[in-house]
Order: structure tokens, then C-alpha cells, then sequence
């Protein structure tokens, strides 16, 4: 394991390049001999920051669920981050560009989950249980790293790359969706980019979030009523930029949108 100082430093870094817009190089090239526990530890390092400047925790994300992520960035396992209040956008909602350093966004599967859901045991037999419902999102990812020169360590210690997500505006009960099958499409400025179903990421999303519950466990945390939980992207991200209008939409579940301006 990393000593704290170190775990502090980087932890730092990775701040003051969201604050400033200035990406640094790479922690694995830097620092070749972090785990991705010092990671972890990395990111839970400004998590506390954010909540000791009184943001709060309100979800968890899934990343690099799918073949598509994984090969769109050269990593070989998934990760998680948290979800922050600060970064939830309405659905239809704005997103500031111009404090994003190198943005992408991710057509995804949400969940909002009703009940506590903690453990190493946790099945998807234990997700459907306590899930209120899911809603069409969208994510929007960002890298404090440089030009996403990222192995599994730089993306986990950079909040799972997390910047924004798109807030349900509506969820839909789990009775009768088989989400495996359930389609979405992603358009940017009208143009189609990009499509898939849920099968995508790790073959089903309920699997998805069974896995982060679990993986959540190992670092002390926990799934709690209210959160939301986004499940993976089902494609590979596509950029964007200021003027850019981007829509995901799903079937049975409605749409989700979000504008970027400078």
C-alpha cells in the first residue's frame, strides 16, 4: 500500500487539475508501483474533500462495464466512483463546457434503488428487491489526466473518470423489463452516434450493479435508499463540446437530454 502522504499528493492533483483545467500526466507512469487498492484509497481521499466542503454523496456509478469502454480506453476490468450532488444535471438540463477539461458522453442505464443493499454476498435476485426503478441517463465522463493517457489505476483514482450525469426525471418499475434486451439509441445534435441494448455491459445490468454493491463492500461502503446507481455505458463515449445537444433514448423508458454551453 501507498503511504497516506503520497495518497494525499495525488489526491490533491487530481483536485486542482478539475479547479484549474489543467490535466496532469499519467499517476501509472509516474508512480508504476500503485495498486488499484492505493487507488481507490486515491479517490476516497477527495471524496472526503467534497464532502468536508459540504457536497454530498448521492450514487455510485459502474464503469468500463462494457467491451466497448474497455477497448476505447485500454483497460481489461471494470471500476466504480462515486456520484456527487454537485454533479447531477436535470434531464433537458444545462452542462457548463467550459469547466470540463476533455469531456465524452456515455449512453447508460440508471438505477434508483429503494431499500440498503451492503455486503459481500449481494445477487441480483438482492437488486431486483431493492430497486424502485430505472431511467434513462446519461453520463458525462471527463479525465483530470492527460489527453486520456489512462490504465486502470489513473481512471479509479480520478473519480472513475465521473464529471456530470443526467437525474431521472421519471423512473419505471423493473416488473416486466427483461433489460438484457432493452434498446437505446444515443444522438448528438440530432445525428444518431451511437446504440446498443443492455446486454452490453457485463451481459445484464442488474449484474452490473450486484457487482458494485459487492465491490462497494470491500472499501466500506454501501448502496442506500434514494441513490442513484448508473450502470455502465452501453458504447463507447463520444466527444463533445460547447453548443452540442445530446439525447439518449430508450424503449419503455422515455428519453433523457442535456445542452453543453461555454
Amino acid at each position: 500500500m501507498a503511504d497516506h502522504e503520497l495518497i494525499v499528493s495525488l489526491a490533491k492533483e487530481l483536485r486542482i487539475a478539475e479547479e484549474t483545467g489543467h490535466a496532469v500526466e499519467p499517476l501509472s507512469e509516474r508512480h508504476p508501483e500503485l495498486t488499484v487498492d492505493d487507488a481507490y484509497a486515491v479517490q476516497l481521499e477527495n471524496v472526503r474533500a467534497r464532502l468536508a466542503g459540504g457536497d454530498r454523496v448521492v450514487g455510485h456509478k459502474a464503469g468500463l462495464t462494457s467491451v466497448a469502454m474497455q477497448r476505447q480506453l485500454g483497460v481489461d476490468e471494470p471500476d466504480f466512483g462515486h456520484l456527487l450532488a454537485s454533479q447531477g444535471v436535470g434531464n433537458g438540463g444545462v452542462v457548463d463546457a467550459g469547466r470540463l477539461l476533455q469531456p465524452k458522453v456515455e449512453l447508460e442505464i440508471g438505477f434508483l434503488i429503494g431499500a440498503p443493499l451492503e455486503g459481500s454476498g449481494v445477487t441480483v435476485a438482492d437488486i431486483l428487491a431493492a430497486t424502485t426503478g430505472v431511467f434513462p441517463t446519461l453520463e458525462i465522463i471527463d479525465s483530470r489526466i492527460a489527453d486520456w493517457r489512462i490504465r486502470l489505476v489513473d481512471t479509479v483514482a480520478d473519480a472513475a473518470s465521473g464529471a456530470r450525469f443526467v437525474l431521472p426525471s421519471r423512473v419505471t418499475p423493473l416488473a416486466g423489463l427483461d433489460l438484457r434486451v432493452l434498446g437505446g439509441i444515443m444522438e448528438v445534435n440530432g445525428r444518431l452516434s451511437s446504440w446498443s441494448c443492455g446486454a452490453a455491459a457485463l451481459g445484464d445490468p442488474l449484474l452490473c450493479v450486484a457487482w458494485l454493491a459487492n465491490l462497494l463492500a470491500r472499501y466500506g461502503g454501501r448502496l442506500e435508499p434514494g441513490h442513484v446507481v448508473l450502470s455502465g455505458a452501453l458504447a463507447a463515449a463520444v466527444p463533445v463540446a460547447a453548443g452540442d445537444v445530446v439525447t439518449a433514448t430508450f424503449d419503455r423508458l422515455g428519453t433523457a437530454s442535456v445542452r453543453f454551453d461555454a
